[in-house]
């Protein structure tokens, strides 16, 4: 079923879709691990490819940046496409000490200075988590490949230049990470009774030196991706 952001036709989503915020990174994760990938969806340049992943169909798309365009592609995913399963592989700012750059993060949970669950009448405290399931089975595969990684919550922004010192209290508040998108995947799958989790890789540090160029961002997340991959496999 067509929409107004997505033209895929009805079969060609898979119940599990894996999101990067860059439509290019989706592109290069369709042609580097998936086979039979076809291109399912080209409107407005937000690509979307289906495949097969160790026998397993999977779908990757982009989301783009930001609440609100996340939350119209994952509400469409759920809603029209019958999706069960969404898996962001996204990219973030480290806010603790102990999180570096290329590091991976569960999101547990979003918190977020968003308005966005006021459509849903969600008080605008309400963090919303990640399906248990699907975090359990993440961090298996991490550990099977026994990676370092984090867990615990986000903060999901509207706001990618800041100018106050929110980032200064989140790390006070043991806040993991910052990015821009969970908060709205999070509330669309509790909404939708779907499932949702996020994994993360630093990109950069709010309070450290160092950070991935562009082609690192779009290319260089292996082991995210082969984390969600492997996860999606097993579902």
């Amino acid at each position: 079923m067509a929409t107004p952001h997505n033209g895929a036709k009805e079969g060609d989503i898979a119940k599990t879709v894996l999101m990067p915020g860059d439509p290019l990174r989706a592109k290069f994760i369709a042609e580097t691990y998936l086979t039979d990938a076809k291109c399912v969806n080209e409107v407005r340049g937000m690509l979307a490819y289906t495949g097969r992943y160790k026998d397993k169909e999977v779908t990757v798309m982009g989301h783009g940046m930001g609440i609100p365009s996340i939350g119209i592609y994952t509400y469409e995913l759920f809603h029209f496409y019958d999706v069960d399963n969404i898996i962001r592989v996204g990219s973030a700012g480290g806010l603790q000490d102990d999180v570096n750059v290329k590091d991976i993060v569960f999101a547990m949970s979003a918190t977020s200075d968003s308005n966005y669950g006021y459509q849903f009448n969600i008080p605008k405290g309400y963090a919303p988590t990640a399906s248990f399931s699907l975090l359990e089975t993440a961090i298996g595969c991490a550990r099977e490949k026994d990676l370092h990684f984090h867990v615990g919550n986000v903060f999901a922004s509207d706001c990618f230049y800041r100018k106050d010192d929110t980032s200064a209290r989140l790390k006070d508040i043991g806040v993991l990470a910052v990015e821009m998108e969970s908060s709205a995947l999070y509330i669309n799958a509790a909404e939708a009774k779907k499932q949702a989790l996020t994994i993360l890789t630093i990109s950069d540090h709010i309070f450290k030196e160092g950070e991935l160029s562009a082609e690192e961002r779009q290319t260089g997340f292996t082991q995210m991706i082969e984390i969600a991959l492997d996860t999606a496999a097993k579902l």
